[in-house]
């Protein structure tokens, strides 16, 4: 793409688009013989990714560069994971969240197709509230479903072979969970603090719960996935074995 187009699609002037490539922040565009500078998608999702991080983030050229650099180090695997981080975790949209009315308006919000609603909804993965008579989604309720989504298009869905029922045993044993474990904290603060405190302590509660979770998830499924990759060279099959005998 040229220039121009690299400028509407990102909102960042050419000048700047200039003084980041003489910063080492963008790479030089190819440029073919006798044409014209030629930008690829990965210099629109770079200039992207640094607005965000001056933007959001505030930070400036130096500490830009070190993320940078630290991104290249990266594999494959990390890169996709600190996109998704990105995606999810964004400080502007976590202030700015809010609630969407109606199943349609929230189908259109996450992606997420009605009869798949339906079920989730069903299952309790997903739970609104009534407004006026209408079904309200929490900002916690459009997140899920946008991963749900994601899940099925890095192929994660029933039509790849995984059960999504399994996102329903998953909501039944984090509900059983905060049922009989966050029930009996609650129940111990409820007279030992302020109305306040007790709002400002829970919600921190909930949040040092939620990256615990996420954390140990994350861990566990790791450590599983690198020993299944490693079963196969630990235990060779019978018939392999037989051949190394002979």
């Amino acid at each position: 793409m040229r220039i121009g187009e690299l400028v509407e699609k990102t909102g960042v002037p050419k000048e700047t688009l200039h003084f980041y490539i003489r910063q080492g922040l963008l790479p030089r565009p190819r440029r073919a013989q006798g044409r014209l500078p030629d930008y690829s998608e990965a210099h629109l999702r770079r200039v992207l990714w640094i607005r965000e991080l001056r933007e959001e983030f505030f930070l400036p050229i130096p500490e830009i560069k070190k993320i940078l650099r630290q991104n290249r180090r990266q594999s494959r695997s990390d890169r996709a994971v600190s996109a998704f981080h990105n995606r999810y975790f964004r400080p502007l949209d976590r202030l700015l969240s809010r609630e969407v009315v109606g199943r349609r308006a929230f189908c259109e919000a996450t992606g997420l197709g009605r009869k798949w609603l339906e079920v989730m909804e069903d299952w309790g993965v997903l739970a609104a509230e009534s407004r006026g008579g209408r079904p309200a989604y929490s900002a916690d309720d459009v997140i899920l479903a946008r991963l749900i989504v994601d899940m099925d298009r890095l192929g994660f869905g029933p039509k790849d072979g995984y059960n999504p029922r399994e996102l329903k045993r998953v909501a039944d044993f984090l509900r059983r969970f905060v049922r009989t474990s966050h029930r009996a904290y609650y129940e111990k603060r409820l007279t030992a603090l302020p109305t306040d405190d007790l709002a400002e302590k829970g919600a921190q509660f909930v949040e040092i719960m939620s990256l615990f979770f996420y954390h140990l998830y994350r861990k566990l499924v790791r450590e599983e996935f690198a020993r299944l990759r490693a079963r196969p060279a630990a235990r060779p099959d019978r018939a392999a074995r037989k051949e190394t005998r002979r």
